[in-house]
Parts: C-alpha cells; structure tokens; sequence
C-alpha cells in the first residue's frame, strides 16, 4: 500500500514546499485563517527551511490546542515574521492509516529538524 501512496505523498511534499514563504499562513497565536479540515502541514522558517512536517484531522484544531506549546517555542525562537505554515488541505477524508502513512513516507524523504526532538505515538 505505502508503494501506492509514493506519488501522492511526493505531490504533498511538492506542493506544501513550493508555497512562497509569503503565501503561507502567518504564526498569530489566532490561527483564524486555518480551516477547520483535515490536511498536512509544514511548519517553516523564512531561511531554515522546514521544521516541522505533521497530520491532522482538523488544521485549526491542531494549532489552537494540540502544538499550542510548540508554535509559542517556535515563536521564542524565531521571529514571528520568520515562520509560517504551509497547508495541504485534504478534499476527501482518509483514514486515520493512510494519513499517517502518507506523513511517514513525507518524513523520511525530509527528516525535519523539529520532527527529529518530537517523540513519536506510534
């Protein structure tokens, strides 16, 4: 099955990366502009790059309650101007497997820094 999900999972990868920086959503401890749907999102850094590569159910839901403590580190760390977020929205739900399927085979092919501190609920 992950042999299946290899071209989507690259697309993902391709597409959460080659937002313009600009473009990505803004870190405002609000998060209002997030939808409400499930997707995969990048955490990244204006010069570093990606930091952070995760899945969810629901985009707002993650950033306003579960990654709470993470974003605010971020931001002590970083200049708010210096890291956005970068979305995938999902148009159709898949299941909790595939998603985390398809973040694994994202997180091996980029091994961000931030993933790597994270421990893993697998």
């Amino acid at each position: 099955m992950t042999e299946n999900l290899q071209p989507e999972a690259r697309q993902i990868l391709n597409i959460l990366t080659s937002i313009p920086f600009e473009q990505c959503e803004p870190l405002d401890r609000n998060f209002a502009s997030i939808p409400p749907r499930p997707g995969l999102y990048a955490v990244r850094h204006r010069t570093a790059g990606l930091l952070y590569i995760g899945k969810t159910k629901s985009l707002r839901g993650r950033f306003t309650g579960g990654h709470k403590a993470f974003l605010w580190a971020w931001l002590d760390q970083y200049s708010d101007e210096d890291v956005r977020i970068s979305l995938y929205i999902l148009s159709s739900w898949k299941t909790p497997t595939l998603l985390l399927e398809l973040e694994a085979i994202i997180l091996r092919s980029t091994e961000p820094s931030y993933n790597a501190l994270i421990p893993t609920e697998r």
